[in-house]
């Protein structure tokens, strides 16, 4: 469980930082279901928990902007799947996937309520969390070498006046 976070100097409670989560939960709805799974395997094989949100589907509106900061527009919609899980414990996580992976989403949930728990960090983040970051790397590099391939170079000759 987590600790309730200290009073800023207005008093009010400051929130949480929520940065390391958000990246760990952006490797992992990025992975694919085999290696989550193998993950898990390695690392609680026996870990039970309880559905707080069976994985359903649904969709969701992608949205997009002119040019990158102009005006908003819809782009299209996509399909995607959510699950919650509660572990024996009590820790609670969250798992958002693109696409119709039920298995996929509930996996994510549960390693993101692993991963909320020290004991259980110091083994994914250096081992599943490190592997996956390098094989999404890997794949980013070798989508961007087969763009930069194809990149053709447009130039205009200016004609003596």
């Amino acid at each position: 469980m987590t600790s309730n976070p200290a009073p800023s100097p207005t008093g009010a409670a400051a929130p949480p930082d929520t940065a390391p989560r958000r990246a760990w939960l952006a490797v992992l709805a990025r992975a694919d279901t085999a290696a989550l799974e193998a993950g898990l395997q390695q690392c609680a094989p026996a870990l039970r928990y309880e559905f707080l949100r069976r994985p359903e589907r649904g969709m969701v509106m992608l949205r997009g902007r002119a040019g990158g900061t102009g005006d908003a527009f819809n782009l299209g919609e996509a399909s995607v799947t959510r699950c919650t899980v509660r572990l024996a414990d009590g820790q609670v996580g969250c798992g958002h996937v693109l696409g119709r992976d039920t298995r996929k989403a509930e996996l994510v949930a549960v390693l993101d309520a692993l991963l909320q728990e020290p004991a259980y960090r110091a083994t994914l983040e250096p081992g599943l969390l490190a592997s996956l970051r390098q094989h999404q790397q890997a794949q980013r590099r070798a989508a961007a070498a087969a763009a930069g391939a194809s990149k053709v170079a447009f130039f205009t000759l200016v004609r003596g006046q």
